[in-house]
């Protein structure tokens, strides 16, 4: 159940990710700062990534690992 939640929660972050670089986008085409691009493409990403994480530990049926750092028992 949490790693449902999990990929529940994920999905929401890469839609919001989604929405944001596509305002970004917006922004820029009016005039904004070409840094706003860069930084909904870097959200975006990264909620992406989450997300096939997740989906990835959820088909498998285990927790998803943290994305780096040590690991538990080593």
């Amino acid at each position: 159940m949490a790693n449902l939640i999990s990929a529940l929660i994920s999905a929401f972050g890469a839609l919001t990710g989604a929405a944001f670089l596509a305002l970004a986008v917006l922004e820029y085409r009016d005039g904004a700062s070409v840094l706003w691009v860069g930084l909904g493409s870097m959200i975006f990403l990264s909620t992406a990534f989450t997300l096939v994480r997740d989906v990835r530990a959820l088909a498998r049926g285990r927790r998803p690992e943290p994305a780096s750092g040590p690991r538990p028992g080593t």
